[in-house]
């Protein structure tokens, strides 16, 4: 069981083939969810799930938080999306890594849908302070999501 490596989802890949992941609508919701070392997520990750992922404390609660979606754009050939930094207060907390998913309603029913895994490299703690995932540049070159 770990989070081994930072990673788009499989079934991403496929649901963006069949339009049901929007970046530049505002009816889509994304959300960031925070795990354990304990959890098992990957490439093979379908969905958001609440084994293993660090319990409530302070702003944080299960589900993880919203992100803020910084739009789409193509340059040079590679389109991308990104989102702002997403901080929890008032946490005591210990995540080894993350998983973005969609919550938008599909056919009436609301969706976990797995976006990517987000891997810190370790154990990464807060302790009575604030939890902040910090998201690279919005630029071809290092935003979260990119397709060449």
């Amino acid at each position: 069981m770990a989070i081994t490596t930072n990673a788009i989802c499989n079934s991403f890949k496929k649901q963006l083939l069949q339009g049901k992941h929007d970046f530049d609508a505002a009816s889509d919701t994304y959300k960031l969810a925070l795990y354990t070392s304990a959890a098992t997520l990957g490439a093979s990750t379908t969905n958001y799930a609440t084994g293993n992922e660090v319990g409530d404390t302070g702003a944080y609660s299960a589900g993880g938080g919203t992100l803020v979606n910084q739009g789409v754009k193509v340059s040079s050939a590679v389109a991308i999306t990104d989102f702002a930094d997403l901080s929890f207060t008032g946490v005591t907390l210990t995540a080894r890594g993350a998983l973005i998913y969609n919550t938008t309603t599909d056919g009436g029913t609301g969706t976990t849908d797995a976006v990517a895994v987000l891997d810190f490299g370790g154990d990464k703690t807060a302790t009575a302070g604030t939890f902040t995932i910090q998201f690279p540049a919005f630029t071809t070159s290092a935003a979260i999501l990119r397709l060449a």
